[in-house]
């Protein structure tokens, strides 16, 4: 299943080879070589299926990449994250695991052995919030319909999504209608099924 890969890592041959052996894979990486970089990256890329970073980025930056995965949830990103270390230290571990990581990937390590982890944590799943922007993501929804979309999927009625986002009933019901269309279903249940699958 081809994925888009936001990858971080400031060594620039470990960082070109890895982004080869991606696109060989089958999947769309999106490079970065910092913090900064990778942060940039995530907002103007679409939607990130996994995110692969370096914990060490540059010389002053001991633990960019930790930082990283926190200002990535700050950015709406719940992609699954796969952190990769030369120097995998107990507290490196518990902080990265701590900050939402999926998987710790110590170097050296084949390019091979970084696809099957991330066909390994594709399969997990990022979580719910991670599939609720797969899905609105996917469907090419407005800002407003996403919006909308997170309050449905938050349970409110029409008439409360209507006094939250300061719209009319019939706006919101427009809205709803052009959300569960372009999802391709037909109901607030249908909605709820393809968000929440299982």
């Amino acid at each position: 299943m081809m994925a888009t890969i936001l990858l971080v890592e400031d060594e620039d041959d470990t960082r070109e080879m890895l982004a080869r052996a991606l696109e060989r894979d089958g999947h769309r990486c999106v490079p970065a070589r910092t913090a900064t970089e990778g942060l940039q990256a995530a907002r103007t890329a679409g939607f990130i299926d996994v995110v692969v970073t370096d914990v060490v980025l540059g010389k002053d930056e001991e633990r960019d990449g930790l930082r990283l995965l926190g200002e990535l949830r700050g950015a709406g990103v719940h992609a699954p994250v796969v952190v990769i270390t030369a120097y995998a230290d107990v507290e490196k571990v518990k902080t990265a695991l701590n900050a939402g990581a999926a998987y710790l990937l110590e170097k050296p390590f084949r390019a091979a052995e970084l696809c099957e982890v991330i066909r390994r944590v594709q399969e997990s799943g990022g979580g719910v919030q991670h599939s609720i922007e797969q899905v609105l993501t996917r469907a090419n929804l407005t800002d407003k319909e996403r919006a909308v979309a997170r309050l449905l999927l938050e349970g409110l009625s029409s008439a409360e999504i209507a006094e939250r986002a300061n719209n009319s009933p019939k706006t919101i019901r427009q809205h709803v209608s052009r959300i569960y269309e372009k999802c391709g279903v037909g109901s607030r249940a249908e909605f709820f099924r393809l968000v929440y699958p299982h």
